[in-house]
């Protein structure tokens, strides 16, 4: 059986098309899919993170399906949601952002939940949720201060960006890391390879330095 291997991501984040690159893959289109991200009423986390992403999913393949010329392909598709139990913490914006999510961070555990949506060229809709546990050290004010000054936060679940200068924040880490980072690349490159996409061809065709 003959499948297209066109690759679109419904998502406009640098670090998940790195990661993506990093696995060899590369992305045919970027076609980002704007969603209202509020939480429902007493929504849990992993729920949110599953909700949104295929969402995500759904709103870009739409898009697809309307326009002229469109080629039957693979939209791909993922949202991060950082908790503290059930306390969903926000995509930090803002200093006051910034510094308020690493003050409920400090000297405790967390879950980074990634919810990934991929709906094949023939419309059939797949998912996963990756969770990852956390441990901060305690940050005193200073580090908060230093830390929210770098503007490393901004737009990232939770306010660090786990791949940058709040890696030293790290403590304990179970789980997957690149879930943290926005894009769970195992659970990512198995959903993939279960509905056919070649994604070792980057790599036959010598593409990987």
């Amino acid at each position: 059986m003959s499948i297209l291997q066109k690759l679109v991501l419904a998502s406009g984040s640098p670090r998940r098309i790195e990661l993506l690159q990093q696995a060899g893959i590369e992305p045919d289109r970027v076609l980002p899919a704007d969603v209202d991200e509020t939480p429902l009423r007493a929504e849990h986390p992993r729920s949110l993170a599953k909700r949104l992403s295929k969402e995500k999913a759904e709103k870009a393949f739409a898009s697809l399906t309307t326009e002229a010329d469109h080629v039957p392909s693979f939209v791909l598709a993922a949202d991060t949601v950082v908790a503290v139990g059930r306390r969903i913490l926000p995509k930090a914006e803002t200093l006051d952002d910034a510094a308020n999510c690493l003050g409920l961070l400090s000297g405790r555990s967390h879950r980074v939940y990634s919810g990934i949506c991929l709906i094949t060229p023939g419309g059939k809709l797949r998912q996963r949720l990756v969770e990852t546990r956390v441990r901060f050290k305690r940050l005193p004010r200073e580090e908060i201060d230093a830390y929210v000054a770098s503007g490393e936060w901004r737009g990232k679940a939770g306010g660090y960006a786990v791949q940058g200068l709040a890696g030293a924040f790290v403590v304990k880490l179970v789980g997957s890391y690149t879930n943290i980072v926005g894009l769970p690349l195992y659970e990512t490159v198995a959903l993939l390879s279960g509905e056919g996409f070649k994604v070792h061809g980057g790599w036959l065709a010598g593409t990987r330095l």
